[in-house]
């Protein structure tokens, strides 16, 4: 069974078919890509898979669980969890606490506790430090961690957001151009990131990207878009051979 499966999903704004029957399976343990021409309409469907919208038709399942329709801090605590082209970090917080966001899903204490800092509230703060610490180690950020977010170059918050992501302990990550505004040398850093996290945390990935050394160079698996309706998918070898997807997104 397939982690992730999308059957049929299409969704509709004012009448325009943004997203028009859309199939994906994307197997446990996969480093999956989703590309296709700008307004082909994949970040619509990433905003389909994490319930920011709501399709008109199909299914969503994750590990064998429905989660069409369901609401974002749902499907968040189902397993899924996703980072995006502009990046979103809480920037007037520091490296360690925006991770520590990220682990408030598992760990929790009451309201009273938090406010009277009873021990319950003490113990769960302490674990959850170390715990964004072992994280921050992972994408060697531990040192910057009282740092704050919106000091960081713009490299590391991109590592920042993905160790905020996995902090939630997802099933799958959605990764949303993780290579968009990076020079060559933090491509190709991302790219040994994307495959230790895969290798060493058991994750299931899917990227939409359009840098094509990117994705030729980590993805096992690839779909392509095109005016929201799959043009192909298969292999990736296979798929960047294929002289539809060179004409439709390579231009050529």
């Amino acid at each position: 069974m397939a982690l992730l499966e999308a059957n049929k999903l299409s969704i509709s704004f004012g009448g325009l078919r943004a997203v028009d029957d859309f199939n994906i399976k994307v197997e446990k343990g996969c480093l999956y890509g989703l590309i296709g021409p700008n307004g082909a309409g994949k970040t619509t469907v990433f905003n389909l898979l994490t319930g920011v919208y709501k399709p008109n038709e199909g299914i969503i399942t994750l590990d064998g669980e429905n989660i069409t329709g369901k609401k974002t801090i749902e499907i968040n605590q189902a397993g899924i969890a996703r980072t995006f082209q502009n990046i979103r970090l809480f920037k007037d917080l520091t490296v360690a606490e925006n991770v520590k966001v990220g682990l408030h899903n598992h760990l929790k204490y009451s309201t009273l506790a938090g406010i009277l800092r009873l021990p319950k509230f003490r113990k769960v703060e302490k674990e959850m430090t170390e715990q964004a610490m072992e994280l921050l180690k992972v994408f060697d950020l531990d040192s910057e961690a009282d740092t704050l977010a919106a000091n960081l170059p713009y490299g590391k918050q991109r590592k920042l957001e993905i160790a905020r992501a996995l902090a939630t302990r997802p099933k799958l990550l959605l990764l949303d151009e993780p290579a968009a505004g990076m020079n060559p040398n933090e491509t190709q850093e991302l790219m040994d990131t994307i495959r230790f996290v895969r290798d060493n945390f058991d994750m299931t990935i899917l990227l939409i990207e359009h840098d094509m050394k990117l994705v030729s160079g980590i993805c096992e698996e690839l779909t392509v878009l095109n005016f929201g309706r799959v043009l192909c998918q298969g292999k990736t070898s296979d798929v960047l051979n294929n002289p539809e997807v060179i004409k439709a997104y390579l231009g050529e």
